[in-house]
């Protein structure tokens, strides 16, 4: 009967599908702000979770003892009374039924009643609680962490927000027949004994909560999922190594391309450098023809092997020559590789 009126409630005040009911009115009081609860999924034909409590807050599984000093807000809500009628035909009128026990002989619908007057929602400061825990680490020796980590289908949530009640409450089921002119018709010889049933139970009740997923990470560090779109979980080892090599192939493709832009950029500054000669017309003023200067020579006849020109030698193409010139030197070398034509001379150039 609680279950059923908790239900009818979530369905009413909707809340975008976040808010969850209280299965169990004995379990009311293990659903408030920072509780742990356990989500799992029935099977594959039900696309609805099942949620568990537990008798563990957020603070329990977290190393230290610090407390949480995240805050709890509280305000009215609305004034909830309802009343409806259920088929004994539907799956809501069955559940009913076989929870209640009533009698439903010679009846085929029942009234169900649900009297929770004001009720208050208690919602946790998120900004605050996200702020805390990028500090906090799991403890993974703690019974309920080793226990949902071995199944891959638990995902451990906090409870966020909870809705309660703020004064004794009454549920009560009538079954009957349904009349033209009146909700039930009852005849005095066919109301036997067990149609009729209520409940009363206290004030500060809780019909209603909402979660957030925890995502729990190999290093202890953990992550609340405030949106739907994000999952919770526990990060799998072969996760963690195919994120590891993806970022890994990250690095290594940038530092690729900030090699092949420098390349491009040398071979550019190259280019310029070969355009700026050929476009400037030959004349007696190049250092190579003046008397005196540097003279080109070939490397060979003083037996030293062919290899890269100094200039134009050291980018995306090995260029090589066997020409290089004895009066240059470079990093203790007493000779420098350039190509005769235009190496030589801008080589020289550069040099003056």
């Amino acid at each position: 009967m609680f279950a059923a009126a908790t239900k009818s409630f979530v369905k009413q005040v909707g809340d975008g599908g976040r808010l969850v009911p209280v299965p169990s009115l004995s379990e009311a009081d293990k659903y408030q702000p920072l509780s742990l609860v356990v989500k799992k999924k029935r099977c594959f034909l039900f696309p609805r979770y099942k949620f568990t409590s537990t008798p563990f807050t957020l603070k329990d599984i977290l190393l230290g003892n610090r407390e949480i000093s995240a805050g709890i807000s509280s305000y009215q809500l609305l004034n909830y009374e309802d009343e409806s009628d259920v088929s004994l035909y539907g799956r809501r009128g069955n559940h009913i039924v076989s929870d209640v026990g009533i009698n439903v002989t010679g009846s085929d619908s029942i009234a169900v009643k649900a009297s929770f007057g004001v009720v208050t929602k208690h919602e946790v400061e998120v900004s605050t609680l996200l702020k805390e825990i990028t500090t906090r680490k799991i403890n993974f020796d703690h019974s309920l962490i080793r226990q949902s980590r071995s199944s891959r289908k638990a995902v451990l949530c906090v409870v966020m927000e909870s809705i309660r009640t703020t004064r004794q409450c009454s549920l009560s089921v009538h079954a009957g027949i349904r009349g033209e002119a009146m909700r039930f018709h009852f005849m005095d010889e066919q109301n036997p004994k067990g149609r009729d049933k209520a409940i009363v139970f206290p004030a500060h009740t809780t019909i209603a909560f909402s979660v957030f997923e925890l995502f729990i990470y190999l290093d202890g560090a953990f992550d609340l999922c405030v949106t739907s779109v994000s999952k919770g979980g526990f990060e799998r080892e072969e996760t963690a190594t195919f994120a590891l090599l993806y970022r890994l192939r990250n690095i290594l493709f940038e530092r690729n391309r900030r090699v092949m832009d420098a390349i491009s950029r040398s071979q550019l500054y190259l280019d310029d450098l070969f355009s700026d000669y050929y476009d400037k017309p030959l004349s007696m003023s190049d250092i190579s023809l003046k008397e005196g200067t540097h003279i080109r020579v070939n490397l060979l006849n003083h037996n030293i092997p062919k290899g890269p020109c100094i200039l134009c030698g050291m980018g995306n193409f090995k260029r090589e020559t066997v020409y290089g010139c004895f009066q240059c030197s470079v990093d203790g070398q007493k000779y420098v590789r350039l190509h005769a034509v235009p190496c030589f001379d801008i080589w020289h150039k550069r040099m003056k």
